[in-house]
């Protein structure tokens, strides 16, 4: 019997981050100048992982390759697939006055023609930690079951390790079976921690009390191949029914959502210890920088990833 194939990093990296401001990916958060993206690929590398694909929009491309993506070029295969409005499924056509990109379930059909083997898909401005990528390369190697139609996994992250200081968050909450598969996830777009309390303040400014200990969804995802063909047609059933609106996004917690609804896919929940870190926000950034040194200084990194 062969060995499984090494499987693929999806990074979702076409974003500007609007709370944040400019390309957030770029900036530098490690004592030797090294991106979130530095560590993201570091761990997922030590785990077996054994390509990349970058998700970009065609004009950040330049400065990204030379920014970022030429430390990963010589180090492990690499490849650019480009998000666009345009880049829709036949027969639909972008409304005029929209400029909004279309959500992270197209992001991820960007690569439905370059990805053949297993791979997970996370978000390019998250910090995940060394455990979540070898909980989905073990996944993601395990053998027969992770081909298995529909069979996918996700890693969940303890929420109030989630939160940022400097304002509301959106998390998506999620609701586990007995046997460790995902039952939903609830978006909950406004949630903040006020003293010891955190809660979720929606759009019609309902509160809704949460413990702090929930499982929730960061975007870190293993699929196989079989995916694009499901996000495919859940995204043209989206068209259909909100292709005219100038704003509305597909994302893709909520396709996967309608997935196991329909009975259509089982995803597996790989709890992970690791703190999660993230720059939702500006001030958020001499935060994540002081906690990766911490780790530097707990020997779970080098001080130069790279040398």
């Amino acid at each position: 019997m062969s060995a499984p194939s090494a499987p693929t990093l999806l990074i979702l990296a076409a974003g500007m981050g609007s709370r944040y401001g400019g390309l957030k990916q770029m900036d530098p958060v490690g004592p030797s100048g090294e991106t979130i993206l530095d560590y993201s690929v570091y761990d997922a590398i030590r785990a077996g992982f054994g390509k990349l694909v970058f998700v970009l929009r065609k004009e950040i491309e330049q400065p990204f390759r030379e920014a970022v993506g030429r430390r990963f070029e010589k180090r492990i295969a690499t490849e650019y697939v480009f998000q666009a409005l345009d880049k829709i499924p036949a027969g639909f056509t972008v409304p005029a006055g929209r400029t909004k990109p279309w959500g992270t379930t197209p992001a991820i059909l960007m690569a439905a023609d370059t990805i053949r083997e297993p791979f997970a898909s996370i978000n390019a401005d998250d910090f995940y930690g060394a455990e979540s990528y070898r909980l989905l390369a073990q996944h993601l190697q395990s053998g027969p079951g992770h081909k298995a139609p529909g069979c996918y996994a996700m890693v969940g992250f303890v929420l109030e390790q989630t939160l940022s200081e400097f304002g509301a968050v959106a998390r998506g909450v999620c609701r586990i079976n007995g046997s460790g598969y995902l039952e939903n996830v609830v978006e909950m777009t406004g949630i903040a921690r006020d003293a010891a309390k955190i809660t979720n303040t929606d759009a019609e400014g309902r509160v809704t009390p949460l413990a702090g200990d929930e499982l929730v969804s960061m975007n870190i995802w293993g699929f196989t191949p079989q995916i694009f063909a499901q996000l495919r047609e859940r995204f043209e059933a989206f068209l259909q029914q909100n292709g005219r609106e100038l704003k509305r996004e597909c994302y893709l917690p909520n396709t996967v959502n309608e997935l196991v609804a329909a009975g259509e896919a089982k995803v597996r929940v790989l709890r992970t210890g690791d703190a999660w870190f993230g720059v939702t926000y500006r001030e958020d950034g001499p935060r994540v920088a002081a906690s990766i040194r911490h780790l530097v200084r707990e020997g779970a990194y080098p001080e130069r990833l790279w040398s």
